[in-house]
């Protein structure tokens, strides 16, 4: 999830790097006691809700971890602050983390532009990131080598959803995206996978983060009379921009790529006819056969955080680095964890994770859910 591209100036990265230069990175954030982990992200605004439960779930395995005496008897511990999906403060964030705060690592950080800005700085620094949301593709790539993404790729959802939709004989399909790169990168992907279909969008409307475009979105969606609706929005602004479709007296199929939150959508909006489905990229967070998903059901009871793919996402993120953290040892260093996260292999609540085929994502999976009026998901 993107607001826009961003080049850093040539000032604030060499400022950046002449601090780091300073200090010895590789044991930065490590003491006897405490492991510091720092994530940039999106934490207000539309989009913000939605990213404070993933980063909420991964508290409930680093707080789990600290109850038994930490990973190797050091205690994880994450400073966040918000970059609000702008890639100049979001370098800037970069920046207060390692020379400020002093993290050990990243972990949880969001969006394509926002972590673009920060390649060379985490390259750099030889800090790991693990665990991004909201990162496309050609964003992976840029941070290749020094970041570790769980989440399926955004080309794998969109091959799922359009062959699904192919599959049920769908074919006037239109596209919602966020009006940012990572959205930008999501219609080219989807669109790809149409052509493989020799189908071509019937609209293709951007809207913006803020929400302040959903209305005329709906609009122009409605306009284009469509079957099924793709959509790669997030926050409030998906519910948003069903609700003007329905006003407009358009009542067709939505399908969400798994930054949809069909939790908050269906807060924002009673969903009716064909209702949303979304291709979700990590298990039932429901299912009772895998002791880790009913661990974490049980953890997220107990601390009150909402049980649902979005904190079950960032509880099998923290779940991967405790992992690794735990695998590289007591001698913790970063160029130790690289290793380890490059070897990695693991199963975890059915989802296989492997990173030890040199590529930047870990997972494959992806599993279509629909969710209903309610809130809830069918399988």
């Amino acid at each position: 999830m993107q607001r826009r591209s961003f080049v850093a100036s040539s000032a604030v990265f060499a400022a950046g790097l002449a601090r780091l230069s300073s200090a010895h990175a590789a044991e930065m954030g490590v003491t006897d006691t405490e492991i510091l982990l720092g994530s940039s992200a999106v934490l207000s605004g539309p989009l913000g809700s939605q990213i404070k439960v993933v980063h909420n779930g991964a508290a409930l395995a680093f707080d789990a971890a600290n109850e038994q005496g930490g990973v190797g008897g050091r205690k994880i511990k994450l400073v966040a602050l918000d970059d609000e999906l702008k890639p100049e403060k979001a370098l800037e964030n970069y920046g207060k983390l390692l020379n400020d705060h002093r993290v050990f690592a990243f972990f949880g950080c969001v969006g394509s532009g926002t972590t673009s800005a920060a390649a060379k700085l985490l390259q750099q620094s030889g800090a790991p990131s693990v665990g991004g949301y909201g990162v496309g593709d050609s964003a992976r790539e840029r941070v290749a080598g020094s970041a570790y993404f769980v989440r399926a790729s955004n080309a794998r959802e969109a091959q799922a959803l359009v062959e699904h939709l192919s599959t049920i004989g769908v074919s006037k399909i239109a596209i919602a995206h966020l009006d940012n790169p990572g959205g930008l990168e999501a219609v080219k992907l989807i669109e790809a996978a149409m052509a493989t279909h020799k189908q071509a969008p019937t609209a293709v409307v951007a809207v913006k983060g803020d929400g302040s475009t959903s209305a005329a979105a709906g609009k122009a969606l409605a306009d284009s009379q469509p079957q099924a609706v793709l959509m790669y929005l997030a926050g409030t602004v998906t519910g948003e921009v069903i609700k003007a479709m329905y006003a407009a007296g358009s009542k067709p199929m939505f399908y969400g790529m798994s930054v949809v939150s069909g939790e908050v959508t269906a807060k924002v909006v009673p969903l009716q006819a064909g209702g949303l489905a979304i291709s979700q990229v990590t298990p039932y967070p429901w299912g009772e056969v895998e002791a880790v998903t009913r661990d974490y059901r049980r953890l997220a009871e107990r601390a009150q955080v909402p049980v649902g793919y979005g904190s079950f996402e960032g509880y099998l993120n923290g779940l991967v680095m405790i992992e690794a953290i735990k695998r590289t040892g007591r001698d913790l260093t970063r160029a130790r964890l690289h290793a380890t996260l490059r070897a990695l292999k693991l199963r975890l609540a059915g989802m296989d994770i492997d990173f030890s085929t040199g590529a930047t994502t870990g997972s494959r999976f992806i599993e279509m859910v629909r969710v209903t009026p309610e809130g809830r998901f069918v399988r």
